[in-house]
């Protein structure tokens, strides 16, 4: 069964307060190692505890601070941080609510939020040939469509069947980025339902902007670098 989760728990939406075990420096000199905690990358097995919600797939929620430089996939992956996984309802709220305020990470900053067995990286084998949907938002714009955005895929929303990975919020000066992870690039149909399902779910205003990049371009060209835009537009 799936759960529309905004309905099993209203009262715990918006309630970033502190992030639990990683604090985030205001800081951009050094590589911020020490504030983000161990590289961990696996927590072991989900636990369902009795009389909780399950969701349909367990899921991990990643941090990383953007260095200013990254030595391939390598240095990339040493930037993430395992904060937490969840397998119910219940596990997601009580993570979520131990969290800072959107609005209050520094810039350069990512959430990601992804199945589990999947790690947030264009690499990753269920990753390497799909693309990512990626929508500009204002500062105070994102917040509620990022929790919007972890609902929605939480309970199933986007009718994708095993097609999405995970989402990431990346926090900038002026301006968040949200996206959503999908793994097949070259089918167009699923990628477009995808893209219609965010502008519904979302209620995106019409000052967003969306753009569709494979991660194979993302690969090619570097994520700072300007990507080919060729295979959808919104």
């Amino acid at each position: 069964m799936v759960y529309n989760i905004s309905d099993i728990d209203g009262n715990m939406s918006n309630k970033f307060e502190t992030l639990k075990h990683h604090h985030v420096d205001n800081s951009d000199s050094g590589s911020g190692d020490e504030e983000m905690g161990p590289n961990i990358t696996d927590l072991g097995p989900v636990e369902y505890p009795p009389g909780e919600h399950r969701l349909q797939h367990p899921y991990c929620l990643w941090f990383s601070k953007r260095p200013s430089q990254i030595q391939g996939s390598q240095g990339y992956s040493q930037a993430l941080r395992l904060v937490g996984q969840v397998g119910t309802v219940e596990q997601f709220w009580a993570l979520y609510s131990h969290m800072v305020r959107l609005q209050d990470i520094p810039a350069h900053r990512d959430l990601h939020l992804f199945k589990k067995g999947i790690k947030p990286m264009w690499e990753d084998p269920a990753n390497k040939k799909g693309g990512k949907w990626v929508i500009r938002l204002r500062k105070e714009q994102a917040g509620r469509a990022w929790e919007n955005l972890c609902m929605a895929m939480l309970g199933e929303q986007f009718m994708a069947g095993n097609e999405i990975c995970g989402i990431v919020v990346s926090t900038r000066y002026q301006e968040y980025l949200l996206s959503i992870w999908n793994r097949t690039a070259s089918d167009q149909a699923t990628t477009a339902r995808i893209r219609d399902a965010l502008k519904r779910l979302l209620n995106l205003p019409q000052s967003a902007t969306m753009e569709y990049k494979t991660h194979n371009d993302c690969l090619k060209y570097g994520a700072a670098k300007t990507v080919p835009n060729n295979v959808l537009k919104s």
